[in-house]
């Protein structure tokens, strides 16, 4: 049973919650979430000093959820994104385009979490990256037209974000068992695992009781890793903040950049460009 807080307590927490909104919103006014919201807030708290943050930590919450949920009970900050209404749609579901299937996929991402993957979509992610996000509890399996729309691209990858808990490292191979004998298309997992949220410096939860058993661990886990799972810990990728997010998921899904080009370089290529970019004499 939780006690209430103070005047004071709340209104220190109420202003936490405003400095956070803004920092989370930040660069460009992103979208951001009540869980990532949550977190920053906690970077509020308790910020960390420059000299340990190289120091690989997961230090636990300074706030209760239920805390912070209670003070932002009535407030809208900007780019906080509402509750969702509806699952996230799965791509072509409701498309209105017959052929949709009919092309190559080269890269998908799926989310553990439903409200990840909404954030990206609402920060065009999919757009940026020329990548379909879906949400793992919404679509998977996935859509068998999808599944040939990856093989038809032949090389394609299949991205997977997932929280540092045994169900979120559980999830790629969930992804590639689903996927079934498909030739030529690869299940990558993006993180999050138990050293990324150490050297990240995220903040990390304990679940309490008994932990339900899970299976095999990827053979890329390291000891201590799996040790620190043992213990009940977990961290989110809504612990993330949300630019950082943004910008590991753009890095790592949308593949090679374009060569920069030059004004001779373009001069050059005019030459072999064609007849209807190079006027005939």
């Amino acid at each position: 049973m939780t006690t209430s807080m103070s005047p004071a307590g709340r209104l220190l927490l109420e202003r936490a919650i405003t400095v956070a909104a803004r920092r989370a919103a930040a660069p460009g006014s992103l979208r951001f979430t009540e869980r990532q919201l949550y977190y920053e807030t906690c970077r509020v708290l308790r910020p960390t000093p420059a000299p340990v943050r190289r120091i690989p930590h997961s230090p636990a919450p300074p706030l209760r959820l239920s805390r912070f949920t209670e003070a932002l009970r009535g407030r809208e900050p900007a780019g906080l994104l509402p509750a969702p209404a509806t699952a996230v749609p799965a791509i072509g579901r409701a498309a209105r385009e017959p052929d949709l299937h009919d092309y190559g996929l080269p890269r998908l991402l799926i989310c553990q979490d439903r409200a990840i993957a909404r954030m990206l979509l609402a920060n065009h992610v999919h757009l940026e990256a020329g990548c379909p996000v879906l949400s793992a509890e919404d679509d998977l399996p996935l859509d068998p037209r999808l599944v040939a729309a990856l093989e038809r691209a032949g090389g394609a990858t299949v991205h997977v974000l997932h929280d540092a808990s045994p169900a979120g490292i559980a999830l790629p191979a969930r992804v590639r068992e689903g996927l079934g004998p498909v030739p030529g298309v690869r299940v990558a997992s993006l993180g999050l695992v138990p050293r990324h949220a150490r050297t990240l410096r995220l903040v990390s939860g304990r679940r309490p009781g008994p932990l339900p058993p899970f299976g095999p661990l990827p053979p890329g886990l390291r000891p201590a890793e799996a040790e620190w799972l043992a213990e009940g810990r977990f961290a989110e990728v809504a612990a993330v903040q949300p630019a950082k997010l943004l910008r590991a998921v753009l890095r790592l899904t949308r593949g090679p950049r374009p060569p920069r080009h030059s004004v001779w370089g373009d001069l050059r290529e005019l030459r072999t460009a064609g007849f209807l970019t190079w006027p005939d004499a």
